[in-house]
């Protein structure tokens, strides 16, 4: 059995029904194991052997195209002339017209109007009965089954005009349909274009254009002014202004020099940059984006599992509604059969279930876009759903709240030790870690004299010892301290800052003060969510409860969780829950990957320089911005809203519809209307999500 797994893109695939029949005739492809196809990002997945021919001669009946995963399908559509679909939907129409020119002006030509009319239906309908009557044989009752019921039943009651009338608007139904759909995926598409498909590749003092699949990690590229950035890499040789908007969704371009990481699909405005690729092609951050979008659109909200579930008993129910108002009227009440045999067939026009089953996954598919499109990953339905649903939102404090680059402030002997023995004590001793404030001690310390130390141990939540000089000296909080005498006071200086105290077994040396600043923003956020309905704001961190309340004051944060040790903060959020209900947790994605992993959802920052932050959390923010968190709560609310009007829209017309038959005004082209108007108004309606901005 092959292990063999391709990944094809479509093009023409707008119904969730034909999706599904779709993916039904790939896997009775001799050599296919297994299919997994996704809808919302028109994307098939085919595990052994089949050909692009197979493939596509499995979605003949829809006229379905298949593309190599990295080709993107033509925009460009055919011409008027060229396309199979308008030319027999334009000729139907014109036999239509001519039928009813006939009918009016000639007295003697009703046999001519009929031979227009019987023309218009077979040329208009023939692909769709071709399908309809293959899906009846298999008593597979699908929108093409139930629309050729209907047209064929109209004719043999002798409905001509009808007949050929509802064949006209299922095929502008259609074309609709499929335009909307696109649409509703413009913005994943737009994501596939960013990164150009060549580069120019410096190999031995030479210039040449190649695909970027020929691209190996370490090669060099070149970039010119204006050229998009084709490689995630790293600056070798140059400087410019990048603009990262398309992976950020940072407007403002950054400077970028020599070290700097750059990204594939991000725009070099102004100096020439020589790049040496740390990526693969389809290792790069856009290319994870856009795999973990296409994921996000496949996965089912709750409320679109709720409408699919529903749909399986929709469908028998309007077959049962059809049968019922075709036969109770004639066989009780001596009715016309001929009369109720037409209702009938209009009730099974407005019964199809398109625009309910289309009116949740539209709106997946285009909020998860537009958040893409402005630096935001939603990894799925269900975390999109939720967002706009949540009670309390924590936030991890270094790196999320404030910059995360804490600076020393001060530093103050207590004994016989200068001001800069004690910044040496110190550096020497964090050499060894990876915190921030060690980074910052360890700058400040910078121009001293190094000393050497050794025997390093690290004590979680509390700090870090080394021996130097033969003797056992320490750097950390007050905890680390607790059996040393602290001739320690409180002071307004040292409100709001850390401080890190250096000493021995015995004594303390000195302390020193370390600030990070707030992120200019975050007063804004809260006050933001706020409005959004968000009650509870909490700050997690491993400060002491003095720190921690000065900024959660100054930052109008309500609550605050302090002096924390890493594996406090998963009881933190299981203390948050029970007290608030649902809570996000905003954080690297690094440092608070368990915590992201139990809160309702976990939001990481920074994504697109952390693989990590991609892989740990439900929602990522590609930039360093918590702006960014309003935004997906606002999206999330309206997201939920548009679910909630389409599957009313959905519902409410065909209810208004089918309540038509009481005083018999129900018609067949009223029925398809009915069906067309709620499939085209659910998906304009979601549309409405892509112009949601930050």
């Amino acid at each position: 059995m092959s292990d063999v797994k391709q990944t094809y893109r479509l093009q023409g695939l707008s119904c969730t029904n034909c999706a599904a029949k779709f993916e039904k005739n790939i896997q009775q492809i001799d050599g296919v194991t297994a299919v997994d196809l996704n809808f919302g990002a028109s994307k098939v997945t085919v595990h052994g052997e089949a050909t692009i021919e197979e493939l596509e001669k499995a979605g003949a009946f829809d006229k379905i195209k298949v593309y190599p995963e990295r080709e993107s399908s033509p925009k460009t559509h055919l011409p008027f002339w060229k396309n199979k679909q308008y030319i027999t939907m334009t000729i139907s129409l014109l036999f239509i017209i001519s039928g009813y020119i006939l009918e009016w002006n000639t007295s003697e030509g009703n046999l001519l109007a009929l031979a227009s009319f019987v023309l218009a239906i077979i040329i208009g309908g023939y692909a769709l009965f071709i399908e309809g009557l293959k899906n009846l044989a298999r008593l597979n009752f699908d929108m093409k089954t139930l629309m050729t019921i209907a047209i064929i039943g109209a004719a043999l009651i002798g409905e001509w005009e009808e007949a050929a009338i509802v064949v006209l608007l299922f095929a502008i139904s259609e074309l609709l349909e499929s335009y909307s759909m696109d649409k509703a995926r413009q913005s994943l598409s737009s994501l596939l274009e960013l990164a150009p498909k060549r580069a120019v590749l410096q190999r031995d003092n030479e210039l040449i254009e190649v695909d970027v699949e020929d691209i190996q990690v370490s090669d060099t590229i070149v970039v010119k002014p204006g050229e998009k950035i084709a490689m995630d890499g790293e600056i070798s040789e140059g400087e410019s202004s990048v603009n990262q908007a398309p992976i950020t969704g940072e407007s403002i371009p950054v400077y970028k020099t020599r070290g700097d990481q750059v990204f594939a699909g991000s725009i070099n405005e102004q100096g020439a940059l020589k790049v040496k690729v740390t990526k693969r092609v389809e290792d790069t951050t856009i290319a994870k984006i856009i795999h973990l979008v296409e994921e996000a659109q496949a996965e089912k909200a709750p409320a679109q599992k709720f409408i699919d579930q529903f749909a399986k008993y929709y469908t028998p129910a309007i077959l049962l509604l059809a049968a019922l108002v075709i036969l109770i009227p004639p066989v009780f009440f001596q009715a016309d059969f001929n009369a109720w045999l037409y209702t009938g067939l209009a009730v099974l026009v407005v019964g199809c279930p398109c625009a309910l089953v289309i009116s949740t996954p539209v709106a997946i598919v285009t909020a998860i876009g537009n958040a893409a499109r402005n630096g935001v990953l939603i990894k799925g339905g269900i975390h999109l759903e939720q967002t706009g649903n949540l009670d309390a939102i924590a936030f991890d404090k270094t790196g999320t709240l404030t910059e995360g680059k804490p600076e020393v402030t001060s530093v103050i002997s207590i004994s016989e030790k200068t001001k800069d023995e004690i910044l040496q004590i110190a550096a020497a001793i964090e050499t060894y870690s990876e915190h921030p404030l060690a980074i910052a001690i360890i700058k400040k310390a910078d121009g001293l004299e190094k000393l050497s130390a050794s025997s390093f141990q690290s004590y979680t939540g509390k700090g870090a010892s080394a021996e130097i000089n033969g003797e056992i000296l320490k750097v950390g909080n007050r905890a680390l301290f607790e059996d040393v005498q602290q001739p320690f006071e409180n002071n307004e200086d040292l409100i709001g800052k850390t401080v890190i105290f250096v000493g021995n077994e015995q004594e303390v040396f000195g302390y020193i003060t370390v600030s990070d600043r707030p992120r200019h923003n975050v007063k804004k956020v809260m006050q933001q969510m706020k409005e959004l309905g968000i009650k509870h704001t909490v700050m997690l961190t491993g400060d002491s409860s003095s720190v921690a309340n000065v900024i959660a004051k100054e930052l109008a944060i309500t609550d605050v969780k302090a002096e924390l040790l890493p594996e406090d903060k998963l009881a933190a959020i299981s203390d948050l829950e029970a007290e608030y209900g649902r809570v996000a947790m905003i954080g690297d994605g690094i440092n608070d990957g368990p915590a992201l992993a139990k809160a309702n959802i976990g939001i990481a920052m920074g994504g697109a320089g952390s693989d990590t932050a991609l892989e740990t959390a439900d929602i990522v923010l590609m930039e360093d911005d918590l702006i960014k968190v309003p935004y997906v709560i606002k999206l999330s609310k309206k997201t939920r809203r548009i679910m909630i009007e389409n599957i009313m829209l959905a519902l409410g017309l065909k209810v208004i519809a089918l309540l038509l038959i009481i005083p018999g005004w129900l018609t067949l082209w009223l029925a398809i209307i009915a069906d067309m108007g709620a499939t085209l108004l659910v998906v304009l309606n979601a549309l409405r999500l892509a112009r949601t901005y930050k």
